[in-house]
């Protein structure tokens, strides 16, 4: 089994283990064929059309599914909008600004629920189009077992000590995905495929696919101007070029997470990491 065959193989079954054990309910791939048959391809045309109009697309819907699961389960909390009863994860410091999707999410339900209302929760979707955003850049597939109910309760206050940050030390994620029932190895493959994601809040950077998509400079310009053995010479002078060094100057300039095929699922990422070019800190 080569390398990239082992990657995805890893994480297709972190995945797994994130859209199912974090949810308490019995699930099945099979959950919709009854109720809603056109549920599935729905979705998956819907993460196509979007994909296509904007690559990077794909990367914010993984990002946005892992910052679902991490804070209380994959329950679709992070879609909930601030109301009276409500204070919604999107206004978290690690979302605000940052995660991106949520139009996608919303087009996908509109379709569905305009074929078979009130059946195919949110929950699911977000999951499903997960799945579909990593084949539509060439990335594996898995089956989805579905049957999620969405949450009526936001998970807010969880968010600043669930999700990973990029100045994070080793211990402590390590720590962190512990807690979720993740090891170190499952921990290195979704660092893999989060630079998928691109990290870009306005205040803060945080742990996302880092295979493809981009970063903002105020979320690496710490390391590529430390002068430090972890970093490689040449390839933080490269970095330099679009991130000053003051701050404030030059905070949402991007950079790719990866640098030889930012723009698809493959193991690069890993291959950066060895010869000490990563981006983040947390890399």
């Amino acid at each position: 089994m080569g390398f990239r065959s082992w990657r995805s193989c890893i994480f297709i079954a972190v995945f797994l283990i994130l859209s199912s054990t974090l949810c308490e309910a019995k699930l099945s791939p099979t959950f919709y064929d009854q109720t809603s048959p056109r549920a599935l391809s729905t979705i998956r045309k819907a993460v196509r059309r979007a994909v296509s109009h904007e690559r990077r697309m794909a990367a914010s819907l993984i990002r946005l599914h892992f910052h679902d699961c991490f804070v209380q389960g994959c329950d679709a909390s992070i879609l909930l909008d601030n109301s009276s009863t409500v204070q919604s994860e999107k206004n978290a410091p690690n979302n605000l600004n940052s995660v991106r999707g949520y139009e996608v999410i919303d087009n996908i339900k509109s379709k569905v629920e305009s074929m078979c209302p009130g059946i195919v929760s949110c929950a699911d979707i977000v999951v499903v189009a997960t799945r579909d955003s990593s084949v539509a850049v060439s990335g594996p597939t898995w089956t989805v077992k579905l049957g999620r109910r969405d949450s009526t309760t936001s998970g807010l206050s969880q968010t600043a000590t669930n999700l990973p940050g990029f100045r994070d030390s080793l211990d402590k994620l390590i720590t962190l995905f512990r807690s979720k029932g993740l090891n170190a190895r499952d921990m290195v493959a979704l660092s893999g495929i989060h630079g998928y994601a691109m990290i870009n809040s306005l205040n803060d950077g945080y742990m996302g696919s880092h295979t493809i998509g981009r970063a903002r400079c105020l979320t690496f310009r710490d390391r590529i101007y430390s002068n430090g053995t972890d970093i490689d010479a040449g390839f933080a002078t490269t970095r330099r070029r679009r991130c000053p060094a003051q701050n404030g100057n030059g905070d949402a300039n991007l950079a790719p997470l990866e640098l030889v095929t930012p723009n698809s699922f493959d193991n690069n990422y890993f291959r950066n990491l060895i010869q000490r070019k990563g981006l983040l800190q947390s890399d």
